[in-house]
């Protein structure tokens, strides 16, 4: 369709009173090919009419501005509304602009954060740019080599919002990784553990699976170690003249966020992933506080190694290789065997004369100097002939059990079968916590007795109304969902993803949020029509459907032509 077609009735008049009549004649001849323009054509007319144009068009413009000029302040007036049109007119222009930059910025930064991960929280976001890794040195180790945060995101088999969410440091969160409860100790009494939630312990298998299983530890760590146990870990001060213990105090708070983040730094790893995975292996200590009827998790303090997430064990067998080869060092130097498992340190020797005080002193500061601290009132020497112990198992002759110890301990497991609770102890913690945690640790050291002791546990549980799980089920479901998890796989086809941020959306102009809302209002009118309403035993006038109909249909025409014109 042509301009001309375009123009409304009004329109005609301006633009003849702009030009002259003659002139829009000529023009709509030449269109409607009355005049060929490639062909002669009276072209002193055409100059002639043109000429004519422009001296009325000059002399109506003069006219105007005499007009105005009689009358200063409709001068005045006209001036300041047509400043005041260019003006809106540019600031529409403006805001246009501005809302086509603002969209396209947040349009990249939407694309942006579908690839990669920029931001984690305040205090850990230092060096997300940051993707060069040693290469060299994982090769060596045979650890993979991850590109970036979406190389990560793949090989754990979730998506890069997934890794974004498990890995956000909040202070104030609604969302805990971790459920934190009580488990009863070998000897007695109860351990805070920090459970990993589902979709944080599969990245955790991942880690422990494909980067932390695979790095060489140091021979004398015995705990959480594949093919070593707590007795393999007593076995070297069996039948020894003097045995010594050491605890160290808070050892999985001691491995903070930074020591962790340096432990994959030093394996190879760029300043990016180091974090991300320093993140998905560490926790805040965090308290529970209910407000407005929503529980909220306040971090209280800096990251360390949560004590029930499976890779802190080898994050921290890892990070103590150079403090295992020191103190082994120094225990040959000194005639001692070094073991240790987690947090317990033994050394052992043939010689009833070596020098323990020495041993002591030289322990307490290389201990000091890698960053851990020892317990001072869990420091044991053991001289034959007294009983000697290592991580509860005697090692006098042969590792054992306390004979007296498992004596009292089937003693009471029977009295509480005859005359129940009531009055009964073991330890300092729960009481059925405690028998559990002392039968499984039987079990560790002589299976043969051990399990005679869960069954009897296990009974009393269930004599007094406590709930028991199979274990057996549970452990294949466990071991299922660790193999998965270190594949990359999904361990259910129904698997939670965190919600993606949707795309931005250009905003509207006034004009289109305008003709918008008036399409809408007829759309609804439209809708009200086509379904009158009644009432009971009441007929729906048929007569006035129509006429409105009629009205709907001329205001939609209008918002068309509004549209065309502006």
């Amino acid at each position: 369709m042509s301009e001309s077609a375009k123009l409304t009735r009004q329109q005609i008049y301006e633009r003849i009173r702009e030009t002259s009549k003659e002139e829009y004649i000529l023009a709509e001849m030449i269109r409607l090919g009355f005049w060929d323009e490639t062909q002669d054509k009276p072209a002193l007319t055409a100059e002639f009419i043109a000429q004519r144009a422009a001296l009325q068009k000059q002399l109506a413009e003069l006219g105007q501005k005499q007009r105005l000029y009689d009358d200063p302040q409709k001068a005045l007036r006209e001036l300041h509304k047509t400043r005041k049109k260019a003006a809106l007119e540019k600031r529409e222009q403006t805001r246009i602009a501005r809302n086509e930059a603002r969209y396209a910025r947040a349009l990249q930064w939407h694309q942006k954060q579908q690839a990669e991960i920029t931001w984690l929280g305040e205090g850990v976001s230092f060096g997300l740019e940051d993707t060069a890794h040693n290469e060299a040195r994982l090769q060596a180790q045979k650890l993979p080599e991850l590109a970036d945060s979406q190389a990560l995101a793949s090989a754990m088999g979730i998506t890069i919002n997934e890794l974004r969410f498990l890995c956000f440091q909040k202070n104030v969160s609604r969302v805990n990784h971790y459920r934190r409860f009580s488990l009863a100790k070998k000897n007695g009494g109860e351990r805070l553990i920090s459970a990993p939630m589902p979709r944080m312990k599969r990245a955790q298998y991942w880690i422990l699976e494909n980067i932390l299983n695979r790095v060489k530890l140091h021979e004398a760590a015995h705990g959480f170690v594949t093919g070593r146990s707590i007795l393999s870990n007593a076995l070297p001060h069996v039948n020894q003249a003097i045995v010594v213990n050491l605890d160290m105090e808070n050892f999985f708070p001691t491995v903070n966020y930074r020591r962790v983040k340096g432990l994959f730094r030093q394996l190879g790893y760029a300043e990016q992933l180091a974090t991300e995975l320093a993140l998905l292996t560490t926790e805040p200590e965090v308290t529970q506080v209910a407000l407005d009827g929503e529980t909220w998790f306040v971090q209280e303090d800096a990251r360390f190694l949560p004590q029930g997430a499976p890779t802190s064990p080898a994050i921290s067998n890892i990070i103590c290789r150079r403090l295992d080869s020191r103190l082994q060092t120094m225990a040959q130097k000194l005639g001692f065997v070094y073991t240790r498992y987690a947090d317990d340190m033994t050394f052992s020797c043939a010689q009833p004369s070596a020098n323990v005080q020495q041993l002591l002193w030289r322990c307490k500061q290389i201990v000091k100097d890698e960053g851990f601290k020892i317990h001072p009132e869990k420091t044991r020497v053991m001289r034959k002939p007294q009983k000697q112990e290592v991580t509860g198992i005697v090692v006098n002759e042969k590792p054992s059990v306390d004979r007296k110890t498992l004596k009292r301990f089937r003693a009471l497991l029977f009295q509480i079968a005859k005359d129940g609770m009531e009055g009964k102890r073991w330890g300092s913690g729960e009481l059925m916590a405690s028998l559990e945690g002392y039968a499984n640790f039987v079990a560790m050291v002589a299976p043969e007795k051990g399990i005679v002791l869960q069954k009897q546990v296990t009974d009393l549980k269930r004599q007094y109304g406590y709930t028991t799980q199979p274990g057996r089920i549970t452990a294949l479901n466990k071991k299922l969902f660790r193999a998965k998890a270190a594949r990359g796989e999904s361990p259910r086809d129904n698997w939670w993803q965190a919600q993606e941020a949707p795309p931005p959306v250009l905003e509207q102009t006034a004009q289109q949020q305008a003709t918008q809302k008036a399409t809408s209002s007829a759309t609804e009118a439209l809708h009200f029509d086509a379904q009158p309403e009644t009432h009971a035993g009441q007929v729906p006038d048929k007569s006035r459907s129509p006429l409105r109909f009629f009205w709907v249909l001329i205001l939609v025409l209008l918002i068309m032509i509004l549209a065309r014109m502006f």
